[in-house]
């Protein structure tokens, strides 16, 4: 009975420890932040992208799934690269800075070899902070959707 006791309290602590993680599969499309060089050529003559889907969000992170972990010579996770990710949520594109921090092959055959991706939100701007924990509480819907069911608008 004391063990019962101690491994909910335990896990009332573990759960209010750490964000709320959301399982949803939602387009994601992620570029590199140009690096700042002292030259005067760019960092890059070209934007390179990456699209895949997202494997689950919260507050303070994302999982996505790509299909490469780099590309051309440019590695998502290490060496502090900052990732510019662009969501595709139902209630429009929310636009962050993310950090990757760790990945993971998944996928059991060479030709469906997938990368599971853990990256730290780590800038979101005011208005896309909101829409993005809007959609991370109430799922599929939009603001505008939730608040003319709310007052009745048609």
């Amino acid at each position: 009975m004391i063990r019962n006791i101690a491994t909910k309290i335990s896990r009332i602590f573990a759960e209010r420890s750490h964000p709320v993680r959301v399982k949803c599969s939602v387009p994601i499309k992620v570029t590199f932040e140009p690096i700042l060089s002292t030259s005067k050529l760019p960092s890059s003559p070209m934007p390179v992208f990456m699209t895949g889907e997202t494997y689950d969000m919260s507050g303070s992170g994302i999982a996505f799934v790509v299909s490469s972990i780099r590309v051309m010579e440019n590695y998502l996770v290490g060496q502090e690269r900052v990732l510019l990710a662009e969501l595709d949520l139902p209630g429009g594109k929310v636009k962050m800075k993310v950090l990757g921090r760790r990945y993971e092959q998944v996928g059991v055959h060479l030709s469906t070899e997938k990368y599971l991706v853990g990256a730290e939100i780590v800038h979101i701007s005011a208005r896309e902070r909101e829409a993005y924990e809007h959609f991370l509480k109430f799922g599929r819907t939009t603001p505008k959707a939730t608040a003319q069911m709310q007052l009745g608008i048609d």
